[in-house]
């Protein structure tokens, strides 16, 4: 089960560069329900997401390259790149900070992964954590592959 929540950030924290990040690319093969094929630096995954806002059945299965890339080529729609920072938070939370690559590179999400809805519920986001988004399907990587550009 993925239980998160979701911010738009206006503001980047001022020590970005002192976190970890990955680069990511992942593309579409169908987006209802979501299966997705994604490469984070030099790891391969295929993923099925279940319906759902802030929580949402979440099932990942490991990919060899070649298998990635031919998958690849079957996408529907944009193939959504990233970077993805990790700054961590209290209690063993972590934000996973996305700064997109074009045509997106406009747009910057913060995602945070709960254990719980009791815990994702009472989360206070920092200050610099723009409006939440975790209730609207808008910034959902699958929607952002079917967008027009």
């Amino acid at each position: 089960m993925e239980i998160e929540r979701k911010f738009l950030i206006h503001k980047l924290p001022d020590n970005l560069n002192a976190y970890p990040f990955q680069l990511l690319e992942q593309a579409y093969l169908c987006t209802d329900p979501v299966v997705r094929v994604r490469r984070s630096d030099d790891i391969y995954t295929l993923t099925y997401k279940s319906k759902g806002l802030m929580s949402r059945e979440e099932y990942n299965l490991p990919l060899t390259a070649e298998s990635y890339e031919h998958l690849k080529k079957k996408a529907d729609g944009n193939i959504i790149r990233k970077k993805r920072f990790r700054i961590p938070l209290p209690d063993e939370l972590t934000i996973e900070l996305d700064l997109f690559d074009t045509p997106f590179e406009e747009l910057i999400l913060a995602e945070v992964e709960f254990i719980s809805e009791e815990q994702a519920h009472s989360f206070l986001p920092p200050d610099w954590f723009g409006e939440e988004v975790t209730w609207s399907t808008e910034y959902h990587n699958s929607t952002l592959s079917q967008r027009p550009v």
